[in-house]
C-alpha cells in the first residue's frame, strides 16, 4: 500500500468561478495497513522528498512528485510531535523529537540513525528548534522546561525552568532574528529570550505575552517577521506584535466566523496557518472531522476579518487532517510547473496529493488563483521568498 492511487472525488460549488482555477484530488497513498494516522509533513530543502511522522512512532519518506514510498526511520519509543529536515549544509538530514525525550538526527540516504540528544527518560520533547546568533543552538520544548544544547557537541548548555510551569508546546527561533526565541506553553504564555551569552531565566527573559488560553501552534509572518499568528487548543486564532508583545487581532470565535463563510459543514479545528510574503497574505486552514479543508484568509490590519476560503480540498480524506503542506511554502519548487497545489495527511492514515492547474484528470474541488504560486518565468520580479 506504499503507492499512489487515483481518487475519484465529488465537485463542489465555490463562491467566485471567475477567479478561480479548479483544484483535485490526483493522488492518494495509505501509509500503512494498520490503523496509524499521519502527525507531520515536511519537506526537504530542494523538495525531492518528503517525511512523514505518523503515530506508529516511525517517519516515512515519499516522493512528493509520484508518491513512491523511499524508506522509514525507526527507532522512537514513543509518540513522535516534531519533524524537520537540516539545512543546506546537511540537507540529507531530519530530526525528529518524541515523548520519549530525545531528539534524533537520520541519514534520509539509508534511514539509519546518526545522533541523538536526550532529555532524561522522564522528559517528553514537544518541539525544537535551531538557531542562535553563532547557528549552534538546539532548543528543546520539554514538560515545562526549554532545553538547550550545542548540537556540536551534543552537550546541554541550559534549562530555563521558571518561565514556564506547564508543557512547552512549541518552541522556535524568529526568522531574521535568529538570537530571539519563542516558547509557547500550555500555561497560555509566549515569551521571548534572547540566547546570546550564558541562558537563564532572570537575564534572558526579554518579555511575555498572555494568550490567557493553551497554546497548540505559532508562526512568524510579515516583512520582518515581525507577526506572530497563535491558534490555540479550543481553535482561537490571535495575531501579535512579539517585539511590542501587543495584540493586533484575537479571534475567540474564529471557528463561527470560518464556518459561517462556506457552504460546507461546520469547521471543527484548525490545522495551520500559511503565509506567503509575495502579497503579505495570511490564511488559517480549517477542516470538519469528515476531512474537508478550506484555506480561508485573515484580514489583520484596520478591519480584521476571516473570508470565504480561497480554496477548498474535498474528497480525499475521511477523517480530520493534521497536516498541511503547501507547495507554494517551497520557493522555486520543481513540481510548481506540474501544477501541484500541495500535500495533506490524516487521521485516515492518508496522504493526499492536490493538483492546482486545469488538467483533465481533475475538476473537482476549487481553488483561488491567489493561493497558486506563479511559476517564475512568468512573473517579472519574486519580491520576497515565502517564509
Amino acid at each position: 500500500m506504499e503507492e499512489a492511487t487515483a481518487m475519484e472525488v465529488e465537485e463542489h460549488p465555490h463562491s467566485n468561478p471567475s477567479s478561480s482555477n479548479r483544484v483535485g484530488l490526483k493522488n492518494s497513498i495509505q501509509t500503512s495497513f494498520g490503523e496509524d494516522y499521519v502527525f507531520q509533513i515536511v519537506p526537504k530543502n530542494d523538495w525531492s522528498s518528503m517525511a512523514v511522522s505518523l503515530s506508529t512512532n516511525v517517519v516515512k519518506l515519499y516522493s512528493p512528485v509520484t508518491g513512491q514510498f523511499y524508506g522509514e526511520c525507526k527507532g522512537h519509543s514513543d509518540t513522535i510531535n516534531h519533524i524537520y529536515f537540516s539545512g543546506p549544509s546537511t540537507p540529507h538530514v531530519l530530526h525528529s523529537c518524541s515523548s520519549d525525550g530525545t531528539i534524533r538526527a537520520w541519514d534520509t540516504r539509508t534511514f539509519q540513525q546518526v545522533s541523538s540528544v536526550s532529555a532524561g527518560s522522564s522528559q517528553e520533547i514537544f518541539s525544537f528548534s535551531f538557531g542562535g546568533s553563532t547557528d549552534n543552538l538546539l532548543a528543546a520544548g520539554c514538560k515545562a522546561q526549554i532545553l538547550f544544547w550545542d548540537w556540536r557537541n551534543k552537550k546541554q548548555v541550559a534549562c530555563l525552568e521558571e518561565s514556564h510551569v506547564e508543557d512547552v508546546t512549541q518552541v522556535h527561533f524568529i526568522p531574521n532574528h535568529v538570537n530571539k526565541l519563542a516558547s509557547a506553553s500550555v500555561d497560555g504564555l509566549i515569551c521571548i529570550f534572547d540566547t546570546d551569552g550564558d541562558i537563564n531565566d532572570d537575564d534572558n527573559l526579554e518579555s511575555v505575552i498572555n494568550v490567557e488560553t493553551s497554546i497548540g501552534k505559532v508562526g512568524f509572518f510579515g516583512e520582518t517577521f515581525q507577526k506572530l499568528w497563535c491558534l490555540t487548543h479550543i481553535e482561537t486564532l490571535s495575531i501579535w506584535d512579539w517585539k511590542e508583545a501587543r495584540s493586533e487581532v484575537n479571534f475567540p470565535d474564529a471557528r463561527l466566523i470560518a464556518s459561517n463563510a462556506w457552504n460546507q459543514d461546520q469547521v471543527d479545528y484548525f490545522v495551520d496557518c500559511h503565509y506567503s510574503q509575495d502579497g503579505e497574505r495570511l490564511w488559517v486552514v480549517g477542516g470538519t472531522n469528515a476531512g474537508t479543508l478550506g484555506f480561508f484568509p485573515v484580514s489583520y490590519n484596520e478591519a480584521a476579518s476571516i473570508g470565504s476560503p480561497e480554496a477548498v480540498l474535498a474528497g480525499g480524506h475521511t477523517d480530520i487532517v493534521r497536516s498541511v503542506l503547501p507547495m507554494s511554502s517551497i520557493p522555486g519548487s520543481a513540481t510548481q510547473s506540474q501544477g501541484k497545489f500541495g500535500w495533506t495527511g490524516g487521521e485516515d492514515g492518508r496522504l493526499c496529493c492536490w493538483l492546482s492547474d486545469d488538467s483533465s484528470e481533475i475538476d473537482r474541488s476549487w481553488i483561488s488563483s491567489t493561493l497558486v504560486m506563479k511559476s517564475p518565468k512568468n512573473r517579472k520580479k519574486i519580491r520576497h521568498q515565502p517564509y
